[in-house]
């Protein structure tokens, strides 16, 4: 049974150039575990960063697990493989470690990566989903419940967003509770943020280009948070999704009307 470490470098928005340099230094501060996607259009930078450190014999390609997801646009069972395969191609490697659902709505196949209509609304396929996908996860939205579904049935969870947002009232790195738990332990408030997920047993990929973030981000295995201090992190809840894509409201298989 394949494992999937427990936190991985996110590369959404990470700009050509930056996402290579990212990749090479988060080898080297101990990632194995690299989260890629299609709709970021990066994956050619991501991949060699990732080969010009297999180059340099810092890792082998054994050594990593490569994650990249279908686009809503290739939901057609003819373009799963034409998907998968422009993935492999971009990051030029030989396989994928995990292939996830990046959104469980079908999308119009074309050149749109969002095909809009003449309201702004996205233009739907007929398909359906039978897979599952990684879930927006932080203090601000805990996800209690959808967690304890899945694990209840043997599912793995990841992480994204786990640090939440910069907008006014989703900044979990500057909220008071979080810089007093951080200040306990003596660390930085993302590696608390980061800690508390992996104590609920789920995967976790935070997303940075900075050097000295990425090596912080992974600097978590040397602490444990106390069942308080977990409590008062869960009592943060709010429900509060920042990852909401409200162009595709109307779609039938719209995931964000129900509770979980």
């Amino acid at each position: 049974m394949a494992k999937i470490p427990a936190v991985g470098l996110g590369t959404w928005k990470a700009s050509p150039g930056e996402a290579t340099e990212a990749v090479k230094v988060a080898i080297d501060a101990g990632y194995r575990h690299f989260d890629c996607a299609y709709l970021y259009h990066n994956e050619n930078e991501i991949g060699a960063g990732i080969r010009q450190k297999i180059k340099e014999g810092v890792v082998r390609r054994e050594d990593l697990f490569v994650v990249s997801k279908l686009w809503c646009t290739y939901h057609e069972p003819s373009l799963v493989k034409v998907a998968c395969k422009k993935s492999l191609k971009a990051l030029k490697l030989d396989y994928l470690d995990l292939y996830l659902m990046h959104w469980p709505m079908g999308f119009q196949p074309g050149e749109e990566d969002v095909p809009l209509d003449l309201c702004g609304v996205v233009i739907p396929s007929d398909t359906s989903f039978l897979k599952t996908w990684e879930i927006e996860c932080h203090p601000y939205l805990t996800q209690k419940n959808l967690i304890s579904f899945c694990k209840a049935r043997d599912v793995s969870v990841t992480a994204y967003r786990p640090l939440g947002g910069s907008r006014e009232g989703t900044d979990l790195l500057n909220n008071p509770t979080i810089r007093r738990i951080a200040n306990h332990y003596n660390k930085s408030c993302a590696q608390i943020l980061i800690r508390f997920q992996i104590q609920r047993d789920l995967i976790v990929i935070p997303k940075s280009t900075n050097p000295k973030r990425i090596q912080e981000n992974i600097q978590v295995f040397d602490f444990e948070l106390t069942e308080n201090h977990m409590d008062e992190i869960m009592s943060l809840n709010k429900n509060l999704r920042l990852a909401t894509f409200p162009t595709t409201e109307s779609h039938k298989d719209y995931p964000f009307h129900i509770d979980f």
